[in-house]
């Protein structure tokens, strides 16, 4: 999925610029602009900037979760160019909730091929660059309960890989470039308490899209997400959190929009894409607790696979990972943190993150 690489980012040096409104104390903002140095397998090191902006819309809204919005334009020494706009709004009451990327990358990747058994010796480089568009426009029906429109574009152009490797011998749909559109729809129930690192709280979400040359897109293919997550706090600000993630596919689906395993908020420990195919299932947990002031951490834990059917999710052929990691909180009252992690997947899969936010 291609909003991944809004999250490839740690802020090492950080310029916390507070701004309030002069005439109406009520409705805070909050700046944090800095410079970046990252890590994570995918990338490498990388150097940028970054911002984060939080605020709320309507001054007298106390019930509504803070707005967000975030910037990341970021360099790696890979040569990989990754530019992203990413937020959500709440208005008032969060009667509407609008969720927003917009991002464009020129991106050196690696690919092993299509489905869960690909070795690590089939890795193959191929280049591409990448704009996309995603909109999510919620409409609160009930209390914590939404319904929602979705819009999805995206545009892969100059793909280059290697003659007679993988990608021609396995048929990638859209290894030329493509454009895709689609629209869908969602239900959303969340009781969360925070946007950035909730403690309590359930969040369920079930999104259809459907992309067709009706409305320019070149393939015609249909995705369905689950994504289920539950927060238990236990004591002393120590937190449980879960997740299980279903993605999946039918049709003819372009390369850059199959299931990806791993990366930096999904199966820590493998490549982004180290396993590639039309279906992903996931389930994964993670334990938060303090540790000194401003300073925490985390272990955590997940199991999942990707498949071309649901038959291919047997138990003995299951992908796990594992791995621990601390954080730091640049914003207490929003709880806004930097992460890092180490995860540690199975066989030669392992790897440092250095993020801003949670991973799920």
């Amino acid at each position: 999925m291609t909003y991944r690489y809004f999250y490839l980012v740690l802020a090492v040096l950080c310029l916390n610029t507070s701004i309030y409104s002069q005439k109406d104390t009520s409705k805070p903002k909050r700046l944090l602009i800095f410079p970046v140095i990252a890590k994570s397998i995918e990338t490498g090191w990388s150097f940028g900037t970054a911002g984060a902006l939080t605020f709320r819309l309507s001054p007298k809204d106390t019930l509504s979760r803070t707005s967000n919005l975030q910037l990341l334009l970021l360099y790696s020494t890979k040569k990989q160019l990754i530019t992203a706009i990413n937020g959500s709004q709440y208005f008032d009451k969060e009667k509407y909730v609008l969720n927003e990327q917009f991002s464009f990358s020129s991106y050196p990747d690696k690919f092993w091929g299509l489905g869960k058994n690909t070795p690590d010796s089939a890795e193959e480089s191929y280049k591409f660059n990448q704009y996309y568009i995603y909109l999510h426009l919620l409409r609160k029906i009930a209390p914590d309960l939404f319904v929602g429109l979705l819009f999805e574009m995206q545009r892969v152009w100059d793909i280059t890989y290697q003659a007679g490797g993988l990608f021609d011998k396995q048929n990638v749909p859209g290894r030329t470039g493509y454009h895709v559109a689609g629209l869908g729809s969602s239900i959303t129930y969340d009781t969360r308490n925070n946007a950035f690192a909730p403690d309590k709280g359930l969040f369920f979400q079930f999104s259809f899209n459907h992309f067709d040359k009706f409305w320019g897109s070149q393939f015609n293919y249909t995705n369905v997400v689950l994504d289920l997550r539950k927060y238990v706090p236990i004591f002393h600000n120590q937190v449980l959190a879960f997740q299980l993630f279903s993605f999946n596919n039918t049709g003819e689906v372009p390369i850059r929009s199959h299931a990806s395993f791993g990366g930096a908020n999904r199966m820590r420990g493998y490549y982004d894409g180290r396993y590639k195919d039309l279906n992903q299932l996931i389930v994964q947990g993670e334990y938060r607790f303090p540790v000194y002031k401003r300073f925490g951490a985390v272990a955590f834990g997940g199991g999942g696979n990707v498949g071309r059917t649901a038959t291919d999710y047997s138990f003995s052929s299951l992908k796990f990972s594992y791995g621990a990691g601390i954080r730091f909180a640049l914003d207490k009252k929003e709880k806004l943190n930097l992460r890092v992690d180490y995860g540690i997947g199975q066989g030669k899969n392992s790897g440092f993150y250095l993020q801003l936010g949670e991973a799920f």
